[in-house]
């Protein structure tokens, strides 16, 4: 068997797996859900069948169904949700904001403080443990599912805001796919370190740090990472911080801050990146106290998912939301505007 055969990493995206791969030219003709079978992984029939009935599986760039009859030379690729791990999903009644919720997919806002998914050191108390829960409770079980309960991206534990979350096979593939092809309007508010002049792009490789394996950082091209884009957009400027709008076209792990980082200008309070002590300013007596009671409102970093779009996998309609700042975050930006009114008479 000689077909090329890759592996697209997408990492905010890890829950899927994206595969590319290019039959070779002795392929013999034969369905491919069979072809994907033999090529593919801790996967089954019914997962590419109900692939290819999703929209997911595509040859030569178009859509084909699970009876499509491969030949030689044909580029397939085809997304997938990664195998469950062997993590057991506690249901617990733990509270959640949802902004919208339909027989699909319900969108909700993350607090701060909060993992999203169990993993090592976080089996209960996450918004997957909430999420179960609430499903268990709904008035019809999801069968054949993954296991999490649909989840397409993840926020890090002390970032706010909207998240989509599916709660059917067919609207978890189709959303995973719009992720997948960015497609879906991200835009999140982060208060920075320094004062930010002008709007901006960031393109950079982001990897896990060489020296720290908890944080990402920023590599020159063609060197290490993945290739990522972070668009800023300045909204408020405070002289010794900036409120800013960023817009993904990315979702690399940690993309704004190790962005943000990257450029000199670390999110307020983040304890990963440097921007839990005094970054700018003269360290006064005075200053301090008010950094210290400005950083004792947040958990961790001012970064907040503000809006989110997609498209509805089911109705195919546009789908907007918009969310407030977190309470603390608001209150932080407050204090800033207060702090510099008396230089702006």
């Amino acid at each position: 068997m000689n077909e090329e055969i890759e592996e697209v990493e997408n990492d905010e995206e890890e829950l899927f797996e994206h595969y590319k791969i290019i039959s070779d030219p002795g392929q013999e003709i034969i369905r491919i859900d069979k072809f994907l079978l033999d090529r593919l992984p801790n996967t089954s029939r019914n997962k590419i069948q109900n692939a290819a009935k999703n929209g997911t599986v595509l040859v030569n760039g178009e859509k084909v169904k699970q009876n499509y009859k491969i030949k030689p030379h044909d580029e397939v690729s085809i997304v997938l949700p990664y195998p469950v791990r062997e993590i057991e999903l506690i249901p617990q009644n733990i509270p959640i904001d949802f902004e919208y919720e339909d027989d699909s997919l319900v969108v909700v806002h993350k607090p701060s403080n909060m993992v999203v998914h169990p993993g090592y050191g976080n089996y209960t108390g996450t918004l997957v443990n909430a999420l179960v829960y609430h499903f268990e409770n709904l008035p019809y079980r999801i069968q054949d599912y993954f296991g999490r309960p649909g989840l397409v991206h993840r926020l890090d534990k002390n970032t706010t805001g909207l998240m989509v979350i599916a709660k059917t096979e067919l609207a978890l593939t189709k959303l995973a796919k719009q992720f997948y092809d960015r497609t879906t309007e991200r835009r999140y508010h982060a208060l920075v370190w320094g004062d930010v002049k002008e709007d901006g792009t960031i393109t950079g490789n982001i990897g896990r740090s060489l020296k720290n394996r908890k944080v990402m950082t920023v590599f020159p091209e063609g060197d290490h990472g993945k290739h990522s884009v972070t668009h800023y957009k300045v909204l408020e400027q405070f002289g010794l911080v900036t409120l800013i709008e960023c817009k993904l076209e990315t979702g690399r792990t940690h993309q704004i801050r190790a962005h943000m980082k990257h450029l000199g200008h670390p999110l307020f309070n983040d304890n990963e990146y440097g921007g839990d002590s005094i970054v700018r300013g003269t360290p006064s007596a005075k200053y301090k106290k008010f950094i210290e009671n400005c950083f004792d409102l947040l958990d961790g970093q001012a970064l907040h998912a503000k809006t989110l779009g997609f498209e509805h996998p089911v109705t195919g309609e546009y789908l907007r939301f918009d969310s407030e700042l977190s309470p603390g975050f608001e209150a932080i930006l407050q204090k800033w505007r207060n702090y510099t009114l008396p230089e702006a008479d």
